[in-house]
């Protein structure tokens, strides 16, 4: 896997990902309203993100639940000194669906948790607490 960044000036930095996907990662993303993209930390955390829901609703399919939405909320702590790496996160999975059993989406996101999603394991590695809890809504 490759990406590529060139400095687009002041903190901000165009980036091309291997997939040939292209953005831009700010570092003055909450700083100032003229920022081009999230900030560098920002992205790991959507990226930690994507890769759980990713596994969650596809371990949920294969199990034949009929999830027709999965919304995943995260917060995360920092530390208040440099470098100020995250020191906990908790990931809140909205799973919608119809007659979803709620042993398997706890079992879908316990999977996720500890066997498949590399960003979440490569980041407890790092020393970062990961909490997880989820909510089923029925929908018709």
């Amino acid at each position: 896997m490759k990406a590529t960044l060139e400095w687009a000036g002041e903190k901000a930095f165009s980036y091309q990902s291997n997939s040939g996907f292209k953005g831009f990662v700010d570092g003055a993303a909450k700083e100032s309203d003229q920022a081009r993209g999230p900030s560098p930390m920002e992205l790991i955390l959507c990226g930690l993100g994507g890769c759980t829901s990713y596994d969650v609703v596809g371990i949920l399919q294969k199990a034949r639940q009929d999830v027709v939405n999965c919304r995943t909320e995260l917060q995360a702590e920092r530390a208040d000194t440099v470098p100020s790496v995250f020191t906990s996160i908790h990931i809140h999975f909205i799973v919608e669906g119809r007659n979803l059993k709620e042993k398997q989406v706890a079992r879908a996101v316990e999977l996720s948790a500890e066997k498949y999603c590399s960003a979440s394991l490569m980041l407890e590695k790092g020393g970062v607490e990961i909490t997880h809890d989820f909510e089923i809504v029925e929908v018709e």
